[in-house]
């Protein structure tokens, strides 16, 4: 069930420099990447956002949201994410986490702003934190790992961060074992 008052903003803006092609386009258990967050997105939140760059042109089947940045980091797309948002808390879910469910969504959001022990991403994040975040990016500071947030406990398995064809590949290996 879709939490009331939680923009979901799903970060496809990555360089992908690691992965050699766009992560939005991988394939996971028959969909994209990118389909499978939208999807967990939708099941948690009312409203949902996808952010990226015009330039990419990633042929994607719902709209994304150009960061309106030069820089590739996430910080511009939780910043443009905010900013669109019609809702005070959004949480962010980078396009190459595929194992996030949406009941962890909805705990991020309780709790916002908050964010897993392994970092600031997959998190939630309240407008009000907006003006702190453009600041940060207009001089050139793009981590968010300093953004106060309560550190959340998520099952580590969920948190599976995919940076490889490689590291894709045995998810999958390892998600067709357990199941």
């Amino acid at each position: 069930m879709a939490h009331h008052g939680l923009t979901g903003v799903l970060l496809v803006g990555g360089a992908s420099s690691r992965f050699g092609s766009p992560k939005a386009l991988a394939l996971f258990d028959g969909k994209t990447l990118a389909e499978r967050a939208w999807q967990v997105l939708g099941d948690a939140c009312d409203e949902r956002i996808a952010v990226g760059k015009d330039a990419d042109a990633l042929p994607l089947p719902f709209p994304v949201l150009d960061d309106g940045s030069e820089v590739r980091a996430p910080i511009a797309g939780v910043v443009a994410g905010l900013r669109a948002a019609a809702n005070e808390v959004c949480v962010f879910l980078p396009v190459d986490c595929p194992l996030v469910s949406a009941e962890a969504l909805r705990t991020l959001g309780r709790a916002a702003p908050a964010a897993p022990p392994s970092g600031p991403l997959p998190g939630a994040y309240p407008r009000s934190l907006l003006p702190r975040l453009e600041e940060k990016l207009s001089r050139g500071d793009y981590s968010l790992r300093d953004v106060e947030a309560a550190v959340i406990e998520l099952p580590e398995s969920e948190l599976a961060n995919v940076n490889t064809p490689a590291e894709l590949s045995a998810l999958s290996d390892a998600r067709r074992r357990t199941t």
